[in-house]
């Protein structure tokens, strides 16, 4: 009996010893199932990247000018319409001017006879038969009328309403048979070349923004065709109220696309990083506040921490911490751990 119980303990352990083992087998394949994380890589690129200052403004005219009346009249005759071109003198309108030929024929008449008695007692004074002092009235008088004269002459053109500046008609307030007084708007012509935004930069870019630099102007009535703008001029002064600096931009639009109004999503350059190392911003992780990418080495994922430069167009420039033929992980970065196993699905 003792010999029985000793081979039965002994069979026991064994069975103990053999699950044991299999236990231990198990977890080992577990771990050697763990299966590897699906990643997409890119290599960096090189090219310009640009420190852009951006901000919004609305597109003005550079000039723009009403036409008031100069003289009171009934508008006789409109020769321009809202939207056409004009140069600075033609005539947009006309108004009557009846009385003022009137006037003007009665001074043209008084002048005439007046320079016909100045030159009958120029003769008279070169003789001895007129005194220096009558003739010298003679002579005030003669300036007078050719002053009235001129007057006259001067508001009977003021009847044909005519363009400040060189642009487009932008608004008529007046038709035909209106009545307008002295100082009353007729039109509204506006310069549209060129355009010009008024942006106000914080003054901590004071020293960033300078006059000749380019601007990229986004316009979404353009459906994504991006103008080339040029920072004109720098206000010398900060608005203590809003801590801005204003900032001219000069548009040039041969093409008329642009029209006054609009609103403009403007991008200063003001600096450029030529032939730059460049990886898409979105495989840059945020870690313990560094900036850290992952690369693949020997099917692992490796932590690097790097450091960053100007960004634009959803590229960033990377200063250190990456070479030129490191396959960086651009998907799948997101809960990444450092080196875990991956597989790379490009």
């Amino acid at each position: 009996m003792k010999l029985y119980r000793i081979g039965l303990a002994a069979f026991g352990c064994a069975l103990l010893l053999s699950a044991c083992q299999q236990g231990g087998n198990t977890e080992d394949e577990q771990e050697d199932e763990v299966a590897p994380v699906p990643v997409e890589t890119s290599q960096p690129v090189r090219g310009d990247v640009y420190a852009v200052y951006s901000g919004t403004a609305p597109i003005e005219a550079y000039a723009e000018a009403d036409v008031i009346a100069k003289v009171e009249g009934e508008v006789r005759e409109i020769l321009v319409e809202e939207g056409d071109e004009v140069n600075a003198g033609d005539v947009l309108a006309r108004l009557d001017g009846d009385r003022l030929r009137l006037e003007l024929s009665e001074s043209r008449a008084r002048l005439d006879q007046m320079r016909s008695d100045f030159k009958r007692n120029r003769d008279l004074r070169e003789k001895g038969l007129l005194s220096e002092g009558e003739f010298e009235k003679l002579r005030y008088d003669l300036e007078a009328l050719e002053a009235s004269f001129n007057l006259a002459s001067l508001e009977l053109d003021y009847t044909r309403i005519r363009a400040p500046i060189d642009g487009v008609v932008s608004e008529r307030y007046v038709k035909i048979g209106n009545t307008i007084r002295v100082g009353d708007p007729a039109f509204r012509v506006t310069s549209l070349d060129p355009l010009v935004a008024y942006l106000h930069v914080p003054e901590r870019e004071f020293r960033k923004i300078e006059a000749g630099q380019p601007v990229a102007i986004d316009i979404d009535a353009l459906a994504g065709q991006r103008v080339i703008a040029t920072v004109t001029r720098i206000s010398p002064i900060v608005d203590p109220d809003t801590g801005t600096f204003k900032t001219t931009i000069e548009i040039r639009d041969e093409e008329r696309r642009i029209k006054p109004g609009m609103f403009g999503r403007m991008s200063i350059v003001y600096d450029v990083h030529e032939n730059a190392l460049q990886i898409p911003r979105s495989a840059v992780v945020e870690d313990m506040g560094n900036q850290t990418v992952f690369v693949i080495e020997d099917d692992k994922a490796v932590r690097r921490i790097v450091t960053t430069g100007f960004g634009n167009d959803g590229m960033i420039e990377i200063i250190d911490g990456l070479s030129d033929d490191d396959a960086v992980v651009t998907v799948g970065q997101v809960g990444l751990k450092p080196d875990a196993k991956v597989t790379v699905i490009n």
